[in-house]
């Protein structure tokens, strides 16, 4: 496969994992303008289900952008910066899941906006190392 291939495989695959992550950062949205939860059990499996199925996308995504761990191809420190990118994204949806827990809805809405700027943080990061 010539190298012009493999770098619009991969953007596609991007733009691929991406996508996926549509519809689970618009149920996140949708419970920050929110007033407060009508049901605090049902946010909690909310923010956890979107949460995850955003992690691992975000995981695969850097995984193929740093072929496999930090620091592992061409632009150095890339993996690195998004390694640390990514441990603070998931550190906010721990969160999130953690004031869902607790009924805490304006904390909720809080950490659920970091959540939401870290992700699209982590997507430019991407588009910009291609």
């Amino acid at each position: 496969m010539c190298r012009e291939g493999f770098a619009t495989d991969a953007t596609g695959q991007l733009e691929d994992r991406r996508a996926r992550c549509l519809p689970h950062l618009l149920r996140l949205r949708m419970l920050t303008g929110m007033p407060e939860a009508p049901l605090p059990w049902l946010a909690v499996t909310e923010v956890t289900q979107a949460t995850e199925a955003i992690l691992a996308e975000v995981e695969a995504a850097v995984r193929a952008a740093t072929g496999g761990g930090p620091g592992s191809t061409g632009a150095p420190g890339v993996g690195v910066f998004l390694g640390v990118r990514l441990s603070r994204l998931a550190a906010a949806a721990s969160d999130a899941v953690a004031a869902a827990w607790a009924g805490d809805f304006t904390q909720l809405r809080r950490h659920l906006r970091r959540f939401d700027t870290l992700t699209s943080a982590i997507w430019a990061v991407q588009d910009n190392s291609r």
